[in-house]
Parts: structure tokens; C-alpha cells; sequence
């Protein structure tokens, strides 16, 4: 899935994975997982073969500037495969691997320029500005494990902000929505959808509406079963708000 937003294309390849190109630097956040960059992925129903982007085989190592927002979405193939030699990883600095059974490789030992945030960083790289939001499941939300305790605590990840070629970009991150959200100013929002685990659609449309940005374009839904969405339903509610949103369905993609 690709859209145009002014001097931006936008790709959605899958899972979080969103790629942005501007004039002069490619920027990817949270590639990889799933097989979605592997051509692996297959989709769970119906539903999300006909609203989620395919599974490719994808490894255009043309990345400057790589993000991950917790340790959920960090994937050292992933990031090896859209990142170019002298990319930039920007990392959330909650990352351990000692905590995950998928890798056992450290973000500083995959080679690239290494920077970790935490949830109130701010920075730049080259001509992109970069803020970091906290992105976590209220306690006492709907998104807890069996204990009772948040499936991304406080301090477990971030989203960011990104500021590319003057386009203010939010990727909420893995999160639900939380106080502070709807004062951003932004262009462009690409938030999650799928619910069970983040903010699911309904909460997503809402927060739209008060943020109002030019253009939404959501991530992390469809990919398997617990994360499945009605993206129709979600562009209808974007509709009613005078918001534009793009979506992968392929005769469809912006409303």
C-alpha cells in the first residue's frame, strides 16, 4: 500500500511496518515480524487477505533512519533488510533480548549507528526531527494479561513523532490512547487498529477526530487472528469526520 502526502510516500508493508520516503531520507519504523518481509505471511482469513498488504520477499537495504518502538517489534531481519550499511537505529532503550526466546542479537551488535531513546527524548538526524511519546495500556484498560497487569506496562516502549521534510508524522506506537495524544499537531497519523492489544478501531476513529490530521493511514491490524479489523468501518467513521484516510485494499485504498 503507497500514498502520496505532499513531498511523502507513505508504504504500509504489513504488521507495524511503515516506510516514508521524502526528499532526502527513507525512514522505516518497526520492520519486520510475521513474515510480512519475507513473503511468509499468510493471511488469517478472507478479510485480511483483502485488507492487509501481502507477504513479500522485500529487501531494499535503503533505510537512513530506522525505528523500534519496544521490544515486541524489534526484529534484527527486519531491520536488516530495509536498513542501508550506514543507517541509523533509533531504539526505545527498554530492548532486551534476555526477555524475548525470538533472538538473542542486541541492537548494538547488528552494526549500524545506535541511539536509544527513552519516553521523552527528543533529537535529529540529518534533516528529520524526532520526538519520542509514551506509549503503554492503561492499568485499569481492557489490554491486561490474565494477572491483571498491562500487556505493554509504562515504560515498556514509545511511539514517535517525526518531523520529515516539514510533514509532522505520528506513529502512536503500541499503545492505548492516552492523555496528551489529541494536543499533537500532525499531519499524518498512523495509528493502530487491531484492538486486543493496542487501541482498536473505534478508540483510533476518535482519536482522530480530535486530533484532526490531513490524512490516517492505520498499521498493526489484520495481520493474524486477535489483531483482525473492519478497515471499511474505520474509513466510514474517518468519513463522517471529514478525515482522509488510505487503506490496503487494493480498489480502494483511499477514501
Amino acid at each position: 500500500m503507497t500514498v502520496e502526502f505532499g513531498s511523502l510516500i507513505i508504504d504500509w508493508l504489513g504488521y507495524a511496518t511503515i516506510r516514508i520516503a521524502g526528499p532526502e531520507t527513507v525512514v522505516y519504523i518497526d520492520p519486520g515480524r510475521y513474515g510480512v518481509l519475507t513473503g511468509e505471511w499468510d493471511p488469517p482469513s478472507e478479510r485480511a487477505r483483502g485488507a492487509h498488504p501481502p507477504g513479500n520477499d522485500y529487501r531494499p537495504e535503503d533505510g537512513d533512519i530506522v525505528f523500534v518502538t519496544h521490544r515486541h517489534h524489534y526484529d534484527p531481519d527486519g531491520i536488516d533488510r530495509v536498513a542501508a550499511d550506514d543507517s541509523t537505529l533509533v531504539t526505545f532503550e527498554g530492548i532486551n533480548v534476555h526477555g524475548t526466546q525470538r533472538t538473542d542479537t542486541r541492537p548494538v551488535d547488528l552494526g549500524y549507528d545506535l541511539r536509544t531513546v527513552g519516553m521523552e527524548t527528543q533529537g535529529a538526524i540529518g534533516d528529520v526531527l524526532f520526538w519520542t511519546v509514551a506509549a503503554y495500556n492503561h492499568p485499569d484498560g481492557p489490554h491486561t494479561r490474565a494477572d491483571g497487569t498491562p500487556i505493554h506496562p509504562e515504560g515498556f516502549g514509545c511511539g514517535f513523532l517525526l518531523s520529515i521534510d516539514g510533514t509532522r508524522v505520528f506513529f502512536p506506537g503500541d499503545t492505548d490512547v492516552l492523555a496528551g495524544h489529541e494536543e499533537l499537531g500532525v499531519d499524518v497519523l498512523l495509528p493502530p487498529i487491531g484492538g486486543t492489544y493496542t487501541m482498536d478501531r473505534q478508540a483510533a476513529a476518535d482519536l482522530a477526530g480530535a486530533m484532526e490530521p490531513d490524512l490516517v493511514v492505520p498499521v498493526h491490524y489484520n495481520t493474524f487472528e486477535s489483531i483482525e479489523a473492519d478497515s471499511a468501518a474505520f474509513a466510514e467513521a474517518l468519513a463522517e469526520r471529514g478525515i482522509d484516510v488510505s487503506l490496503a485494499e487494493p480498489d480502494d485504498q483511499t477514501r
